[in-house]
């Protein structure tokens, strides 16, 4: 299905990232997910880890881009847009969608579906929700740890949101499952929304801390989670990191060409 989007976009590496704030992004997807027969507009939201994997896995890039929106999730990639004829206005994180579209989902009486957690967390995770977010309708589907997008489960959980008819769905499986579920089951999936958004839901519901905001403006978010989950974010944040300071190189190159080609009137 062609891509829905209706704001400007930045390109950068190899991604139409939307230029817009989050408030212009809240509303356009909470109107999006009112038409719940779909199929539903797919949502993205990319960090430096996500751009470092991307870059290493050319056919998983390839599907990623397909996404209806794309928005930057880390800050690292809204100081480069600066680079670009289109900069992004500010970070629009998967964590802070997830709380903005749960409460105006609770508000509008609008069904949301969940995807994640761990077996037999359900219950508890209902709860949680009802806690947290008073009032909204809350299906979930907690599958295993052996999760196939396109297997048994994929399509258990495929039948569970048709079910359902969601307007919002938050497949919260960890890239590259919730991506690889999200497209391989877009044309037959009855819903408004399908947001990519990992471990928001454990942000969400105030399992896990956020970063204090001064920390989130100032780009150092990814610091106090790698002091909170040293073990198991070093590599994330330490390796992968080093290996974006050598795509930004690469993509600070690209924009100098695209911005002298188009100077010289030998762009395409």
């Amino acid at each position: 299905m062609p891509k829905q989007t209706v704001f400007p976009t930045s390109h950068l590496f190899g991604l139409d990232i939307c230029a817009a704030s989050f408030n212009q992004a809240a509303h356009q997807l909470m109107a999006l997910a009112e038409r719940r027969d779909g199929p539903p507009a797919i949502i993205v939201t990319p960090n430096v880890d996500h751009v470092v994997r991307l870059d290493a896995d050319a056919q998983f890039r390839a599907l990623y881009v397909q996404a209806d929106y794309i928005f930057a999730d880390g800050m690292p990639l809204v100081w480069a847009s600066r680079m670009s004829e289109t900069p992004l206005p500010e970070r629009v994180t998967g964590s802070d969608l997830f709380v903005e579209l749960a409460r105006s989902a609770a508000k509008q009486q609008l069904p949301v579906f969940v995807i994640g957690g761990m077996p037999g967390q359900e219950e508890m995770l209902t709860e949680a929700f009802a806690r947290v977010y008073p009032g909204l309708q809350v299906e979930l589907y907690c599958p295993s740890m052996k999760f196939d997008p396109t297997g048994a489960e994929g399509l258990e959980a495929l039948r569970r949101v048709n079910a359902c008819k969601p307007g919002l769905v938050f497949v919260c499986l960890g890239m590259p499952k919730q991506e690889r579920w999200s497209f391989a089951h877009q044309d037959k999936m009855q819903a408004g929304v399908v947001m990519c958004v990992g471990a928001a839901m454990e942000f969400a519901l105030g399992f896990k801390s956020r970063a204090p905001l001064w920390m989130q403006k100032a780009g150092l978010e990814w610091f106090w989670r790698l002091a909170s989950e040293p073990r198991r974010l070093w590599r994330r944040y330490i390796v992968q990191g080093s290996k974006f300071a050598g795509l930004l190189r690469r993509e600070r190159k690209a924009q100098r060409t695209i911005k002298l080609n188009k100077k010289t009137g030998s762009g395409h």
